[in-house]
C-alpha cells in the first residue's frame, strides 16, 4: 500500500500538467495553455495530435509514463480464468497515440483481444497508420489488436455489459477532472467502466493525484458498488504516481 501524502493544491496540478506537455510542446505555449483548460474536448485532442504530427514523423506520445513503467501491473491481470474460457478483453481507454495498448498486445503470453480506444479520430488514425506501416508481432497468435473512435462517456453504448476483463485508463480520468467542464463527465466514465467490466474484471487508473483524494472520489462516484486499491507506480520528474485498482463489488 503506498503512503498516503498530502492533497495537492490547483496550482501544483497545473504545474504537473504543463510540465509533461511542455516537453513535447515547448514553441506552443497556446496550445499547451488550451489543453489545461480543455482536455475533456475531442476538438482540443485533435489539435494536439496534429501539431505533434505536423513533420509526419510519427513518436508515440506517452501520458506520464510508458508500458514499460506499468507492465507488472496489468500483464498478471491477463492470465485466463478456469471460470471463463474466453479471450481476455482488454480497453485502453483514452489511448491517444501511446504504445500501451500495443504494448499489451505484443507482451501478453495469454490471447488478449486489445482495443484502443480514443474519442479524437486524428489519434486514432495516427496508431492504426503506424500498426499498418509496422506491423506488431503478438505474444500469443489469438491476440487481437483494434482500433476505436470512442466517447468513453458512452462505452456502454459500444460495448455489452460485464464484456471487458481490464480497463486501463492512463491519465484519461486526470484529463477530465482537471479540465474546467470535465468533472461531472469523470463521473459518469467510472460508471460506465463498472458497467462493462465483468465482475471479474478490474478497472486500472493511472495517476498522480494521492491517495487521500483519489480512493474518497472513487468511492463516492462507484456508490460503493467498487472495491478501491491502491500501490505506488514511482517517480517520474518528481511527481509520484500511483495505480488504482477498481474492482466491481460481487452482486
Amino acid at each position: 500500500m503506498a503512503v498516503i501524502a498530502s492533497r495537492r493544491s490547483p496550482t501544483r496540478l497545473l504545474t504537473s500538467v504543463r510540465s509533461v506537455l511542455s516537453g513535447a510542446f515547448r514553441q506552443h505555449s497556446s496550445l499547451t495553455t488550451d489543453l489545461i483548460e480543455n482536455m475533456d474536448k475531442k476538438e482540443t485532442w485533435d489539435r494536439f495530435y496534429r501539431e505533434n504530427n505536423v513533420k509526419r514523423d510519427f513518436k508515440n506520445f506517452e501520458w506520464f509514463f510508458g508500458f514499460d513503467s506499468v507492465q507488472d501491473f496489468i500483464l498478471p491481470l491477463l492470465r485466463p480464468q478456469p471460470s471463463c474460457a474466453t479471450i481476455r478483453r482488454v480497453l485502453d481507454l483514452g489511448c491517444g497515440t501511446s504504445a500501451l495498448g500495443p504494448g499489451i498486445y505484443k507482451h501478453s503470453q495469454w490471447p488478449v483481444h486489445v482495443t484502443c480506444a480514443d474519442i479524437s479520430p486524428v489519434a486514432v488514425q495516427l496508431l492504426q497508420e503506424q500498426a499498418n506501416s509496422k506491423p506488431i508481432q503478438p505474444g500469443n497468435p489469438s491476440s487481437r489488436l483494434t482500433f476505436l473512435e470512442l466517447d468513453c462517456c458512452r462505452l456502454q453504448a459500444r460495448f455489452g455489459e460485464q464484456s471487458v476483463d481490464v480497463i486501463v485508463d492512463k491519465g484519461t480520468t486526470d484529463a477530465l477532472l482537471r479540465s474546467r467542464e470535465g468533472q461531472p463527465k469523470a463521473g459518469l466514465v467510472l460508471k460506465q467502466c463498472l458497467g462493462v467490466l465483468r465482475q471479474s474484471g478490474c478497472l486500472l487508473q493511472f495517476s498522480d493525484e494521492d491517495p487521500d483524494a483519489r480512493v474518497l472520489w472513487l468511492e463516492r462516484e462507484s456508490g460503493l458498488v467498487a472495491r478501491v486499491g491502491v500501490q505506488e507506480v514511482g517517480t517520474l520528474r518528481g511527481v509520484c504516481y500511483y495505480c488504482y485498482m477498481i474492482t466491481p463489488c460481487a452482486p
